[in-house]
């Protein structure tokens, strides 16, 4: 098979599973307990905290372990919310994923919130002078915007969006799933409060992220009950996928460091093919602003389900967009707020790459696309 949907989840490193091999054996003590053999447990989450840190550039104190992006994007949300009860506004992208979407709207519905959703270009790109018009001083409780966009790769000003929302004195809350892993982050130098990770994003095991706080930023804790990652985010800890998502930063800050060089050059390669030798077919969002793991790409006459079938009976695994969305009938939202329409948003594919993708599975996958497309042409004319 060749794998072309990284950002719908990657395969582990054999590294990260090697480094959680014991925690599935001899290392089964809780780490809450007193005993001695906790020890080499506790060390080993302190140690993973430190590793992920390294990545991102910040303070190992300033991360809370979580399930993933979303729990750390409900955690981030809920926090700036319960702590300014008298502001009742929001701001978010309107390509945000999900896990933004999903808590925002429960508040719009439920609890009176105004929202803001800020439009996107035909490129995918926020316009900072926007984020600035929007924003409602001593209204507005938050603003969230994601870092790279999981379907088109899109990066958004991150930097310059958290010194507008710092000028103002608002909560910042980026959705860094997409971006961790890919490119080099700093949080300390990004001017966020808070940031979500998702460790199966970057070759370490589902069912584990972290969520970054600011040193200097108060938190309230969305989990009650006991007193795991200093109080601020109850349950026993989830040890076999922290020290896994320790094992991954490290890797990923390894990569980094080592010129091991980032898809890119494949990826722009495909892109250029696939425009050159399929009619009818565009790319979707900057092909500059972006993630270089990522390629968006529509083909004229075609429906994504039908493709990604015949690339299947091909060997090759990509996606219609987000795995959230797997099944629905609605065209991606992201694509109809870059104006899109129904047709063009619905015959959308993604590809997503990851360093170890080679030129010779591309080359395969470009040959299996054309044959798709043709495929698929042919069936419906």
């Amino acid at each position: 098979m060749i794998y072309l949907d990284h950002n719908a989840t990657t395969p582990m490193a054999p590294a990260v599973l090697e480094a959680m091999e014991p925690h599935w054996r001899e290392h089964f003590v809780n780490p809450s307990s007193h005993c001695l053999a906790a020890r080499p447990i506790q060390r080993a989450m302190a140690q993973a905290r430190e590793e992920v840190a390294a990545l991102l550039d910040c303070e190992p104190e300033e991360l809370i372990f979580t399930s993933g992006g979303t729990e750390a994007l409900n955690a981030a949300i809920h926090s700036v919310t319960v702590q300014q009860p008298e502001r009742r506004h929001l701001i978010i992208g309107s390509t945000e994923h999900e896990a933004v979407r999903g808590p925002v709207a429960w508040l719009e519905r439920f609890q009176g919130y105004e929202v803001t959703r800020l439009p996107v270009n035909g490129e995918g790109l926020m316009e900072v002078a926007a984020l600035a018009e929007a924003i409602r001083p001593g209204r507005t409780a938050a603003i969230a915007l994601m870092w790279a966009n999981n379907e088109t790769g899109v990066l958004h000003p991150i930097a310059e969006a958290a010194a507008l929302a710092a000028a103002h004195g608002i909560p910042f809350i980026t959705d860094a799933v997409q971006a961790a892993g890919k490119m080099p982050l700093s949080l300390r130098q990004s001017g966020v409060q808070y940031a979500a990770f998702s460790g199966h994003k970057f070759q370490g095991p589902k069912g584990i992220g972290a969520l970054y706080v600011q040193r200097h930023r108060a938190f309230q804790p969305w989990m009650q009950g006991g007193r795991q990652e200093n109080r601020r985010r109850a349950g026993t800890e989830n040890v076999l996928g922290i020290v896994g998502l320790g094992a991954a930063a490290r890797l990923a800050k390894e990569a980094e460091g080592s010129g091991v060089a980032s898809p890119r050059a494949l990826r722009d390669a495909f892109e250029g093919e696939v425009l050159r030798r399929i009619p009818g077919s565009r790319a979707n969002g900057s092909r500059l602003r972006r993630v270089d793991n990522t390629s968006s790409l529509r083909f004229e006459g075609c429906q994504a389900e039908g493709l990604l079938l015949l690339l299947d009976q091909r060997g090759v695994c990509a996606s219609a967009g987000s795995a959230c969305h797997t099944g629905s009938l609605e065209p991606s939202h992201v694509l109809t707020a870059m104006g899109l329409d129904f047709a063009a948003a619905r015959s959308t594919l993604r590809f997503s790459l990851a360093r170890s993708t080679s030129a010779a599975e591309m080359d395969r996958a470009l040959e299996a696309l054309v044959e798709a497309v043709a495929k698929f042409r042919s069936l419906v004319a």
